[in-house]
């Protein structure tokens, strides 16, 4: 009984606990407050590709339908909007499933504005 070692300690398993939670919602593709950044494969992902798409044609439709009542040309503002609908529709579905416009303020790799800092990389041209 002398050889007996001492359990670990609290501290000792909560920075455990928090490690392997770490661990957990990296491999997931979470952040810090457990939400994913970019949206997983499933059933609800593709459910928001095709109400992206379809809103956009569908709004599409209807302003051209409107517009056309309005100028009294018969399926010209149909066929443009109708193309304008499904451009806009695509490029949302392209947002969506890429994950770029989630965050506020988010900006390409190309698009590289001053920073504090900078002066002292040495890459200035």
């Amino acid at each position: 009984m002398a050889g007996r070692e001492h359990p670990p300690s609290l501290k000792d398993l909560e920075s455990r606990l928090k490690a392997a939670k770490s661990r957990q919602q990296d491999a997931r593709g979470e952040g810090a407050d457990g939400k994913r950044a970019v949206p997983g494969p499933g059933l609800g992902f593709g459910l928001r590709l095709a109400a992206d798409l379809l809103a956009g044609l569908v709004l599409g439709v209807v302003i051209g339908l409107l517009l056309d009542s309005w100028f009294g040309t018969a399926p010209l503002m149909l066929v443009v909007f109708l193309f304008l609908g499904a451009a806009a529709g695509m490029l949302n579905v392209y947002r969506v499933a890429t994950g770029k416009g989630f965050a506020v303020g988010y900006r390409n790799n190309g698009d590289r504005q001053d920073e504090p800092g900078d002066e002292d990389r040495g890459d200035e041209a």
